[in-house]
């Protein structure tokens, strides 16, 4: 089967959409996990979905391709995940900072209930894997090998804001927030290590760490019990409202300092 750069155009968008539809599927019926309430069911269950999920994507792939796809190396799976989970719970640690120098966010208590807390933990490696293999593993790559890099930045960044709109609280700005410090801090990152697992880490960290430790609403979504009990009160542009930190311009100029950074090594190594 020929490379996906020499494929005609109508194949090609007829196996990108084809992908993206199988992989929305797949994502749709992992996350039934979050019906199970036994904690070490639901975790030995979220665990046994996850390496399904992204073996049914090297076996997609291969079918469309001809070959298993490159951004699944075990022996970086280790490093990259760990990297990516550091990256992401110290994106959400200097963004809660900075806003609790404004005097925004205020940490009224600590504790938690902790099955719920771990219950979510496992709840958002499900997401990360499953988003990123829809918008990074399928649409990014796939764009990327057919059209080149800024067209696969623009494309799926655009994109991830896009189907973030709908979401609780969603409005135009926080599209656009989702877009600029996620779509493009993801695709970059990914771009940058060549592999799934670092942005599956910054993601999966990203969620918990914003919902779980620090207490704000993930993407809108209320992210359940969290470790620390906070009070968030000021102008939406700074807290990001009802949306949570994630439409705030602080995350925004910091996901978008970092999607440089890895823009700037990708394009230090192409030259």
């Amino acid at each position: 089967m020929s490379g996906i750069k020499e494929m005609p155009f109508w194949k090609w968008a007829l196996l990108l959409i084809a992908g993206l539809f199988l992989s929305v599927l797949l994502y749709g019926a992992a996350s039934m996990v979050d019906f199970i309430h036994v904690w070490w069911i639901h975790a030995a269950v979220t665990i046994v979905i996850a390496a399904a999920m992204l073996w049914l994507y090297a076996i997609v792939a291969k079918g469309f391709e001809g070959r298993f796809p490159q951004d699944l190396p075990i022996g970086k799976l280790a490093p990259h995940m760990g990297l990516g989970l550091a990256f992401g719970l110290g994106y959400f640690v200097i963004v809660t900072g900075i806003m609790a120098l404004t005097g925004c966010y205020k940490i009224e208590s600590w504790g938690a209930d902790w099955m719920a807390v771990g219950r979510a933990f496992m709840m958002f490696l499900i997401v990360a894997i499953g988003e990123e293999i829809i918008f990074r593993g399928v649409l990014f790559r796939w764009v990327d090998e057919k059209w080149g890099f800024p067209a696969a930045m623009v494309s799926s960044a655009f994109l991830f804001g896009l189907v973030h709109i709908t979401n609780p609280g969603g409005t135009l700005w926080a599209s656009i927030a989702i877009a600029i410090e996620a779509g493009l801090l993801l695709g970059a990152a990914y771009k940058w290590s060549g592999t799934l697992w670092l942005p599956i880490g910054i993601h999966w960290a990203w969620n918990f760490a914003q919902g779980n430790i620090f207490g704000f609403a993930v993407s809108g979504n209320q992210a359940g019990d969290s470790i620390i009990v906070s009070q968030v009160d000021g102008p939406a542009w700074l807290t990001g409202g009802a949306f949570g930190a994630e439409a705030s311009v602080i995350a925004v100029v910091v996901g978008a300092l970092a999607s440089a950074w890895f823009i700037w090594q990708v394009s230090r190594r192409n030259h």
